[in-house]
């Protein structure tokens, strides 16, 4: 029996003896509701209710992060269809995406297909083409700005939610493309719900704020908002991948095939990280447990936990390296540690 069979045999078997559902339960419902009463709470009171200074940018600030904990726990699973047994729910939690400036379908087509079947390969894994501004394997072209990519990091990944809202997915709607890979034929829904989101987005974060509090405000705690949301994104996802002990194996030049076995790629290109803090794994929908998620996409973040002991118990009979840093500090020193080598090596 291949590790991956035997990993999918040992899952099944704890979800049969418990006899529970691998998607979410009352915890991540419960917690879905929490977030997004609380981005409901805080966009009314920045929008229509007059506070001090300091209150509407901590406020602005509370709303990246809201944002960001939807998209880990709520769009995310919906994405995968393991927030519920229901598909309704599913794409319902998918669409909030769509609400929040994204498009669940670019969201898709990158991730659940590409990034998935592909990660960390070069040309392949969009996530880690950020060319030319940093370079995330050394099979990427290196340019001499590179070399100080461990610093000035910080500055590209505040850009990233507002990168993704207004150019990233209209580049990808236009050139058909996501990175070197084609993108799927849209439908006429597809269409619709493209640009109708996207409407709804400039209506809720740009044309209404604007009109109740003016332009100068709005900047301000737009970009607050945004910066925040887009750095607490990029290190979560990045921490998660791009680190001194992942892999970046490239396809045989002859054959176009991977040496390892599609379980075992997923080990080696992915990481760990905080998985005993408790409040980093509610804030983060799991993505910590970011091992669990690449193994098995289709259950949900509220499991990781239990499969995780079973996961790492295989891994140690097969002799499968499993990589985890312990704290959140340790994880982020290593990927530091990563972008440096990568913008100064050969």
């Amino acid at each position: 029996m291949s590790f991956h069979s035997e990993l999918k045999k040992r899952v099944q078997e704890y979800f049969d003896q418990k006899k529970i559902s691998p998607t979410g339960d009352f915890r991540l419902f419960s917690k879905a509701i929490i977030l997004l009463l609380s981005l409901v709470a805080v966009y009314v009171h920045l929008v229509f209710f007059e506070s001090p200074v300091w209150v509407a940018l901590l406020e602005c600030v509370v709303l990246g992060g809201v944002v960001s904990a939807i998209g880990f726990n709520v769009m995310h699973d919906g994405a995968h269809g393991s927030f519920s047994q229901h598909k309704w729910m599913n794409n319902i939690a998918a669409f909030s995406l769509n609400v929040l400036g994204g498009s669940s379908f670019m969201w898709n087509v990158k991730h659940n297909i590409i990034h998935h079947a592909y990660t960390n390969i070069d040309g392949m894994d969009d996530d880690i083409d950020i060319k030319p501004f940093m370079r995330m394997s050394v099979s990427q072209k290196k340019y001499k700005l590179h070399k100080f990519q461990h610093i000035y990091f910080w500055f590209l990944y505040c850009l990233l939610y507002i990168f993704w809202i207004f150019v990233s997915d209209y580049k990808k709607y236009f050139t058909k493309k996501i990175g070197d890979m084609p993108l799927k034929k849209m439908a006429l829904k597809d269409h619709l719900f493209f640009w109708g989101f996207k409407a709804l987005n400039l209506f809720l974060f740009i044309g209404l704020p604007i009109y109740v509090v003016g332009f100068q405000h709005w900047l301000i705690g737009f970009l607050v908002f945004t910066v925040v949301a887009g750095l607490v994104l990029s290190v979560v996802f990045q921490l998660a991948h791009t680190v001194e002990h992942t892999a970046f194996p490239m396809p045989d030049e002859v054959t176009g095939k991977l040496e390892d076995e599609w379980a075992v790629h997923q080990l080696r290109t992915t990481a760990n990280f905080a998985t005993q803090n408790k409040v980093v794994c509610w804030l983060v929908g799991g993505l910590n447990f970011q091992v669990e998620h690449h193994l098995f996409p289709k259950i949900s973040h509220v499991h990781y936990p239990a499969i995780n002991k079973i996961i790492k118990q295989a891994c140690a009979e097969y002799g499968v390296v499993y990589i985890e840093y312990a704290r959140v500090r340790q994880a982020l020193a290593s990927h530091i540690s990563y972008l440096k080598m990568v913008g100064q090596a050969a």
